[in-house]
């Protein structure tokens, strides 16, 4: 590094890798070494995870009719879903022909996980209502306002990516609704009533998320009609009238129903087990 480099501040220095360019200016070769062998390995063990829990989620979303019968097929011998991971294969090709460039493609995926946060307050209270009665060895105290606050920074967190980020986001989650109303009526709308009821709020809120992303203060890429403080006043705020509307929205499902025998069925094995041992 050049004395010349710094004259006019630490500000004007530009490091596509910070810690990487550090130690190549500082001459310490192997610590260049581990942290692009770091920047290569951890990558793949979070893509392996996703390969598993990805491929898995539409083998799910097959079970509940939501896709085609063959994403639900499995490998007769290792048991897995390979014609969902072909799919994500495919998905993934289109999102880096769109999203050209990591640091792009990385945004777009912190930001879609984080919705997916989103969801954990309201099934985690919901279940506290329409579960009550499930076998559960671990139980939160406090989360009657854990829970309200961890949607309230969530919303804050999604807020903070800035537009138009957010709202390229919100605009593919929301593309998934064609697909859903499709399937829905594939099953002749079976059920579609109540289960639109009950999620319809998620729909109001990305659209109500992204308008005031868009509006929202010019420090996270709006048009600076909402101020900047007001904004997140204002997130908060709203964040608490979906927290309630999602709530009252939730009811027990066929799939609680299911849930609720699997749980006879670990607590009957796990008072045998204790039977057993004494």
């Amino acid at each position: 590094m050049n004395p010349s480099d710094i004259a006019h501040g630490w500000s004007h220095l530009n490091f596509n890798s910070p810690f990487a360019d550090l130690a190549i200016a500082l001459n310490i070769n192997w610590l260049v070494i581990v942290l692009y062998a770091d920047a290569f390995v951890s990558p793949s063990g979070t893509g392996i995870t996703y390969t598993a829990t990805t491929s898995r989620m539409i083998y799910g979303m097959e079970k509940n009719k939501y896709m085609p019968s063959i994403f639900g097929k499995l490998h007769p011998i290792y048991g897995v879903p390979r014609q969902a991971m072909i799919f994500n294969l495919i998905v993934s090709f289109i999102f880096l022909f769109l999203f050209r460039g990591w640091g792009v493609l990385a945004e777009i995926i912190s930001v879609a996980t984080l919705i997916s946060y989103i969801t954990g307050p309201i099934t985690v209270m919901t279940l506290r209502r329409t579960g009550k009665d499930l076998y559960r060895p671990l139980r939160l105290k406090g989360l009657n306002v854990i829970a309200p606050l961890g949607f309230i920074f969530a919303s804050l967190v999604l807020y903070w990516a800035r537009w138009p980020l957010t709202g390229q986001v919100l605009f593919i989650i929301l593309i998934g609704l064609p697909i859903y109303f499709y399937y829905q009526a594939k099953a002749k709308w079976k059920g579609f009533g109540r289960n639109f009821k009950a999620g319809v709020w998620m729909v109001f809120y990305l659209l109500a998320m992204m308008v005031i992303s868009y509006l929202g203060s010019d420090k996270f890429g709006g048009l600076n009609v909402i101020h900047y403080g007001w904004d997140m006043v204002l997130i908060a705020m709203v964040s608490l009238v979906f927290y309630v509307w999602a709530l009252k929205s939730g009811y027990q499902t066929e799939y609680l129903k299911d849930a609720k025998k699997i749980n006879s069925q670990l607590l009957n094995g796990q008072s045998e087990a204790a039977a057993g041992k004494e």
